[in-house]
């Protein structure tokens, strides 16, 4: 049990974040569920959180004062937050391919800014307003960053996703050596392909076999299974885990 720990998920509405804002709630943790446009989403995760004492909480992740305030907002309705997940994300999609060689100018300066705002900067700043508050506190904590399969294999199409990935895992990493000395954990987790909502007309399509196939196991992951990982990076007995970048990817991208 948690001893009604608070955490703050970041993207919460769907797929990861939501998986990782129940796995919270049932092991007793106060949960702040965050979300930057969707919040029916975000309200339908609300909804499904065991317990009670959770809050909904809104914030545009590319907005530095923002992304400061919702940390503010956390810990005055949960009490405290002792947990944060960075999940929070521009993902890929058909409308933000942005390849070299086949992007306009515009195309690419937006994918970019977009995708660097939100996935890094804007765990960046959270990070640091959630680390101020357990350092002034006193208090042990724990910060998780959802990285990417893509930060070390590449993401031609959408290079910005692949680099914003891997400066996050770059930035856990000095985080860790940072924050030791307060007590403050902190780790990245790399998955690979996950069966979120967005991704399921491309495994219902003709892509899907190839896309389970980069996987021995001939399938892709959960958004249960990331969960379980962060849960478990997340928790005192994982600090000795600080400044550690775990693959997540069924043996699809080995390094």
């Amino acid at each position: 049990m948690s001893d009604h720990r608070g955490v703050l998920v970041t993207g919460a509405s769907r797929g990861i974040g939501r998986a990782t804002a129940i796995a919270f709630a049932e092991r007793g943790y106060r949960v702040a569920v965050h979300y930057s446009s969707r919040r029916d989403d975000a309200a339908q995760t609300l909804a499904e959180l065991a317990g009670d004492g959770h809050a909904l909480i809104g914030g545009d992740l590319a907005d530095p004062d923002a992304a400061r305030s919702l940390v503010t907002e956390a810990v005055e309705r949960l009490g405290a937050v002792d947990v944060l997940v960075n999940n929070a994300a521009v993902a890929p999609s058909a409308a933000n391919v942005h390849r070299l060689g086949d992007t306009s100018w515009e195309a690419w300066t937006q994918a970019w800014r977009s995708m660097l705002d939100v996935t890094l900067l804007g765990a960046v700043n959270v990070t640091w307003a959630v680390a101020q508050h357990l350092i002034d506190r006193g208090a042990p904590g724990s910060i998780v960053n959802v990285g990417s399969r893509g930060a070390f294999r590449g993401e031609p199409d959408y290079p910005a996703y692949g680099a914003s990935k891997a400066a996050l895992h770059a930035f856990g990493q000095s985080a860790a050596v940072a924050l030791a000395p307060h007590g403050i954990s902190v780790t990245s987790v790399a998955p690979g392909f996950i069966a979120t909502e967005r991704q399921a007309a491309k495994l219902a399509g003709a892509e899907g076999d190839a896309v389970r196939d980069q996987s021995p196991f001939g399938r892709v992951g959960t958004p249960e299974e990331i969960a379980a990982a962060v849960v478990h990076l997340a928790s005192p007995e994982a600090a000795w885990s600080s400044g550690a970048v775990l693959d997540l990817n069924g043996a699809s991208y080995l390094r």
